[in-house]
C-alpha cells in the first residue's frame, strides 16, 4: 500500500458559504512521478478509498505494472473524500459541504501538486459524480472524462435511497450494519443473489445464505468505517448534480472539453444504464467526441468492481 499524504487545503469557503481555516486532503500516489508524466484521477466510491492499486488496492487488476491503467506509464492520483474516515478525518459539519466542493477540493489538491492538466478522470459511483462536477467546474481539467456505473446528478431513485439511508443511520439502534444491509441490496441484483446463493440455507446458523451474506457485509463495513464517515458519503451522494446553480446540463457538457466516456452497467439498479442514455444521446448532439460502453453482468451497480476484465477491455480502448 503506497503511503497516505496529507494536502492541507487552506481558506476554503463552501458553495454554501461556509468558512475553513483547512481542510485536510489525503491523498495516494502509484506509478511514474506525476511531474514528468501524463497524470490520472482515480476518485472512490462511497465507502472506498484513494488506494486504488497494489496488493490491497480496489482495482488491482485493472491499475497496476502492464496492467491496463499501467503504472510503468501513467501518474495514478487517489484523493480521499474529505470526512471518509482516512487517518480519522472527519467532517462534523458535513451539511456544509455538496459534491461540486468536493470538486473544487479534489482541484485545488492538484493545483497544490502543479497538476495542471489530468489524461483521464475516472470515478466510479459517488466517484464519477464528483469526477462530473470536476469537469463542470474546470471545464479543460482533463482529456478524458470517465464515469464508471454513475451520473452527473442525484436521480430521484438515489435521492430516495440515500433519504432511507439516512432514516436508518439516524434511527437504527445498529445503524451501521442496517445501512450497509440496505445498500448491498442497491448494490447487487436478484438475478446474482439467485445465481450465488438459490435459497440455500446457512443450516449452523439456522438461517439463509442470502441471510449469512449480508450479515457479514454490515458485520464488514462496521469494522473498517466511522458511523460519521459513513453519513457524510451518504449525504454526498444525494448532492451530485452539476445543474445545481440554474446551469443547464446541455450548456454544461457543451462547455466540457475533454473526450467524455460514459461507462454503464446494463443490471445496474442504482445508477442505471437508461440515465446514462439519456445523457449519451443529449451530449452526442452536443459533442463529437462522446462515447457510451456497456458492461452486460448480472451483478448490477458492484460489477465495475467485479467485472474487471470487462472494464480492462473498454479501457484499454483510452489508455
Amino acid at each position: 500500500m503506497s503511503k497516505v499524504i496529507t494536502i492541507p487545503i487552506h481558506n476554503f469557503t463552501t458553495a454554501s458559504g461556509s468558512y475553513y481555516n483547512e481542510i485536510e486532503l489525503h491523498y495516494q500516489h502509484f506509478g511514474r512521478d506525476y511531474n514528468d508524466a501524463p497524470v490520472i484521477l482515480i476518485n472512490h466510491s462511497l465507502t472506498g478509498d484513494a488506494n486504488v492499486a497494489g496488493s490491497s488496492g480496489w482495482w488491482n487488476e485493472i491499475v497496476g505494472p502492464n496492467l491496463t491503467i499501467d503504472t510503468n506509464k501513467y501518474a495514478i492520483l487517489g484523493f480521499n473524500i474529505p470526512g471518509n474516515g482516512v487517518k480519522n478525518y472527519l467532517l462534523e459539519n458535513y451539511q456544509d459541504f455538496h459534491a461540486g466542493d468536493i470538486a473544487e477540493i479534489f482541484y485545488q489538491g492538484l493545483k497544490f501538486l502543479g497538476v495542471q492538466q489530468l489524461f483521464a478522470l475516472i470515478g466510479g459511483s459517488i466517484g464519477g459524480g464528483i469526477a462530473w462536477e470536476m469537469a463542470a467546474l474546470y471545464p479543460s481539467i482533463t482529456r478524458n472524462l470517465i464515469p464508471v456505473a454513475a451520473d452527473w446528478k442525484a436521480s430521484d431513485w438515489i435521492i430516495a435511497n440515500t433519504f432511507l439511508q439516512r432514516r436508518l443511520l439516524e434511527n437504527s439502534n445498529d445503524p451501521l450494519r442496517d445501512a450497509r444491509i440496505h445498500a448491498m441490496l442497491t448494490y447487487r441484483t436478484p438475478a446474482s443473489f439467485t445465481e450465488r446463493f438459490n435459497r440455500t440455507k446457512n443450516f449452523e446458523k439456522n438461517i439463509y445464505n442470502v441471510e449469512s451474506w449480508l450479515i457479514h457485509h454490515g458485520d464488514k463495513l462496521f469494522k473498517r468505517f466511522l458511523l460519521q464517515a459513513y453519513k457524510t458519503m451518504n449525504h454526498l451522494l444525494a448532492s451530485v448534480d452539476v445543474s445545481r446553480n440554474g446551469k443547464s446540463f446541455e450548456s454544461v457538457i457543451q462547455s466540457i472539453e475533454s473526450d467524455i466516456h460514459l461507462v454503464a452497467i446494463n443490471s445496474d439498479i442504482f445508477f442505471t444504464s437508461e440515465e446514462d442514455k439519456k445523457t449519451f444521446k443529449i451530449g452526442k448532439n452536443l459533442k463529437k467526441k462522446i462515447y457510451y460502453y456497456e458492461i452486460n453482468s448480472i451483478h448490477g451497480h458492484d460489477a465495475f468492481l467485479i467485472e474487471n476484465k470487462a472494464i480492462s477491455k473498454i479501457f484499454g480502448k483510452i489508455f
